[in-house]
């Protein structure tokens, strides 16, 4: 059985210029980096500004689980079986980042036949966006170290710097450091931290910024620090703006890449769901809509957090309306949630079944809360049994939900196009009710309570003398009128990434709180939840390598 890398490395790429072709771009359209990624012109929206929008589709999926989901790998399968079907339809994506996949997550370009490519370049460099976002991020943090150092004419207190640095690279070690060490030339002793690159402000604001004008004035609103009156010192305040756009002048523009079938896609911004808002960018997905009449896009893990900040931040800013959500689980995972082991998974078990799905039956209760039409996508697997897939599809059935069984990792398209088929008729034939889980001018707690309540299934939010202390100087600021991103564990519909299903009667605790106002939300961080991860016992690194004739090998 070929892996991953070696079904991607043996595609039949075409050039990028053809699948722009595919979408009525011309050259003069695109900006190549190389044969098989490219850049989309800006000016290209503004020509498309008038055309009809195509129907936005989200795939989202239960809690992670070692058995593994396919999120993405249906969202790919997904948009090629649409080609099947005779459908106009592109694909939304997220770019990875390199933490993960040196470390033990993977990458984020789909699986088997259903993926994304060029895979290796995807995953490792692609058309350097990180790396930009990385630099204008450490810029801020260089400006503001060195507005202290030349005598600190805006009163910074050292004690209230918020701006850590980042690096696209899981390191526990970083989480916690010192500065400045060495003596009067080499700047002011403080202590710091860095997060990941995913984590940062500045990718969230390329990802929700509309245009380069919208980039500017949300990065000269990012809170660096306070002075000594307890006022914000702002990214604008120390001249910094401008610079950081510069170095995001081409990271802005959304990447042209195909699938294994040349389906169109458009990939841009890599945000985590679980320390971060989760989606790609509303450029690359209003772009989308214009070239389509379908786009199939992706929020991060699994629905509590990805699709609830898509519905509850992206399409709030955005001003997108969802026609369908699909949600992706498999039998193994299901059962993972009612208590069998990893090593048991591949044997038929009913009852683990009939526990686990309480998991799938909550995510979907959670996406008809916001008036949206609900399909269940089960990403098959050969171990699945013909009574697993009976117990799932009569239960959704059930409830009032369509299932069905995806093989688009062993067949590609043609393995999906029962899901595409059932898809498509929804979002032509029913009506999106679309609209946020809460309004945005209630209070902090208010907003963080319905997310707890209605997402989570929580009976109670608890907070931490911190988290309130900050809460109470947002509102004084009058910096709380704005949606709120859950920073949790994905593994859990709770904050203890232990509890499995769907369980009730638990509260969560919000440890701190953060103020993201250039992205324009905050940032309440639960549970043991870090923004900077840490590399595994074994990383995937030590198992990827490059061999003489430059062919990559052990990525994934």
């Amino acid at each position: 059985m070929l892996t991953d890398i070696q079904i991607a490395q043996n595609a039949q790429m075409k050039h990028i210029r053809e699948i722009a072709s595919q979408l009525g771009l011309t050259e003069n359209d695109i900006d190549y980096y190389g044969k098989y990624k490219a850049k989309i012109s800006p000016e290209v929206y503004n020509k498309l500004k008038d055309e009809k929008d195509g129907k936005l589709i989200l795939v989202t999926a239960i809690n992670p689980t070692p058995a593994g989901e396919g999120k993405t790998t249906i969202t790919v399968g997904l948009g090629e079986a649409m080609g099947k079907i005779g459908k106009n339809a592109i694909i939304a994506l997220r770019e990875p980042s390199l933490g993960p996949v040196m470390g033990v997550k993977g990458g984020a370009a789909g699986g088997g036949y259903a993926q994304v490519v060029p895979m290796e370049d995807i995953n490792l460099h692609f058309t350097g966006d990180m790396h930009a976002i990385t630099s204008a991020h450490n810029l801020l943090a260089a400006l503001l170290d060195n507005h202290i150092k030349q005598g600190n004419a805006l009163g910074i207190d050292v004690t209230s710097i918020v701006f850590k640095r980042v690096l696209d690279m899981n390191d526990r070690a970083l989480r916690n450091i010192v500065v400045g060490l060495g003596g009067k030339i080499d700047g002011v002793p403080r202590e710091d931290g860095f997060m990941i690159t995913v984590a940062s402000e500045v990718m969230a604001i390329l990802c929700l910024a509309s245009d380069f004008s919208d980039l500017k004035e949300r990065l000269s609103k990012i809170i660096v620090a306070y002075d000594y009156e307890g006022k914000p010192v702002t990214a604008g305040m120390l001249n910094a703006a401008g610079a950081m756009a510069l170095l995001l002048k081409d990271a802005i523009n959304p990447n042209l890449i195909q699938t294994l079938e040349n389906t169109p896609c458009l990939m841009h911004g890599g945000p985590f769901a679980n320390i971060a808002h989760g989606c790609n960018s509303i450029r690359a997905t209003k772009l989308a809509l214009k070239l389509s009449d379908y786009v199939i896009t992706e929020a991060g893990f699994g629905a509590d957090l990805g699709a609830e900040k898509f519905l509850d931040i992206k399409c709030r800013m955005g001003g997108l309306t969802p026609s369908a959500v699909v949600i992706v689980a498999t039998v193994r995972a299901l059962k993972y949630n009612g208590g069998v082991a990893k090593a048991d998974l591949q044997n038929e078990n009913l009852d683990a079944l009939k526990s686990g799905i309480a998991n799938l039956g909550k995510h979907i209760s959670n996406m008809k809360k916001y008036g949206v039409p609900v399909v269940v996508a089960i990403n098959a697997f050969a171990s699945d049994t013909e009574a697993e897939k009976q117990f799932i599809k009569d239960y959704c059935e059930n409830i009032g939900v369509k299932a069905c069984f995806a093989e688009v990792f062993a067949k590609g398209g043609e393995g999906g196009v029962e899901l595409a088929e059932t898809v498509c008729d929804i979002v032509d034939n029913t009506v999106s009710n679309y609209a946020p889980l809460y309004d945005t001018d209630l209070s902090v707690k208010e907003k963080i309570a319905i997310i707890a309540k209605e997402i989570y299934g929580a009976s109670g939010v608890n907070y931490a003398p911190k988290a309130n202390k900050k809460i109470a100087k947002f509102e004084e600021l009058g910096l709380d009128k704005v949606p709120v991103c859950m920073a949790k564990t994905q593994y859990s519909l709770s904050d203890d990434p232990t509890l499995l299903g769907a369980p009730e009667g638990f509260t969560i605790t919000v440890k701190d709180i953060n103020i993201s106002n250039g992205a324009g939300f905050i940032v309440a961080l639960t549970g043991d939840i870090m923004t900077m991860p840490g590399l595994p016992k074994v990383p995937a690194a030590n198992n990827i390598d490059i061999n003489d004739n430059g062919e990559i090998v052990g990525l994934f």
